[in-house]
């Protein structure tokens, strides 16, 4: 299969990118690829990213001088950066992390599993909720291998809960 883009040597790199909600697969040479990351990485920019979730006003402009008592890592250095310097730092930036989780997870805190217990509970339509809020992220993010699971791991549920 030749390149897309300069049609002249083998295609080694499979793209598969959303534009205005449509899926677009490229197939590119080695040489292409490279120069396609390099556009790629001039474009994006984390602390732009981070930047733009965290929405944060004049008020909570003090907030971002936070600076982690462990390893001396500043919230503004985490934006630019997109890492924390230590393990401090998650509570060191605990009110600046918690509204980005939030948004990016649609919740502040982790439901996973909990090792020996049933999967069907008293509170088995909230454990139903949450693995068709999953399946509908995985499926966003075509995670379609994550999705599949998901998706049985629901049939499942729904099952247990027919039968009972």
């Amino acid at each position: 299969m030749l390149c897309d883009i300069c049609r002249k040597n083998s295609a080694t790199v499979h793209l598969t990118e959303i534009v205005n909600d449509k899926v677009v697969e490229m197939h590119i040479c080695q040489s292409c690829a490279k120069a396609r990351t390099e556009v790629f990485q001039e474009q994006f920019n984390i602390s732009d990213f981070l930047g733009g979730l965290l929405d944060i006003s004049d008020s909570q402009k003090k907030e971002e001088d936070a600076v982690c008592p462990l390893c001396g890592l500043t919230f503004a250095n985490f934006k630019k950066k997109g890492r924390f310097g230590c393990a401090g730092c998650y509570e060191a930036f605990r009110k600046q992390l918690l509204p980005l989780l939030k948004r990016i997870h649609s919740a502040d805190h982790h439901v996973g599993k909990t090792p020996g217990k049933p999967l069907m509970r008293a509170d088995g339509e909230e454990k139903a909720k949450e693995l068709r809020d999953r399946l509908e992220r995985a499926i966003r993010l075509e995670d379609y291998e994550e999705a599949a699971r998901l998706r049985d791991q629901l049939g499942g549920l729904e099952q247990r809960k027919s039968q009972g």
